[in-house]
């Protein structure tokens, strides 16, 4: 109230040679830190993803499936949550599509050839 001079913004100051070289040293260090406390939350995040995906349970699996007594396997995948098993019984051959984890016969293909 008393200074009769309205509020002016300070004039900026030019840098000395000297304080601009101890200010590019302050930010490069202030980089430096910043990435290298980035660094480590990239590393605590991956150890996080890692732990739980380490740590999953494995998939349920049937131990065993039943084909007709006598027949011969001739081949056994298992894909996208289901046992395939590809046999031969009597001279034909038959494709048995089982579920993965209870191991209950879902469907089965004969196949011929023409």
């Amino acid at each position: 109230m008393s200074n009769p001079e309205p509020n002016k913004p300070a004039e900026a100051e030019e840098l000395t040679p000297e304080a601009r070289v101890l200010l590019g040293r302050a930010r490069r260090s202030f980089g430096i830190s910043i990435g290298i406390l980035l660094l480590g939350f990239m590393a605590i995040g991956f150890a996080l993803v890692y732990r739980v995906m380490r740590d999953r349970p494995p998939e349920v699996v049937a131990e065993s499936v039943i084909i007709p007594a006598g027949a011969e396997v001739v081949s056994a995948l298992n894909l996208d949550g289901l046992v395939q098993v590809t046999y031969r019984a009597g001279g034909a051959v038959v494709l048995a599509v089982f579920d993965q984890g209870t191991g209950a016969l879902v469907r089965t293909v004969q196949i011929s050839a023409e």
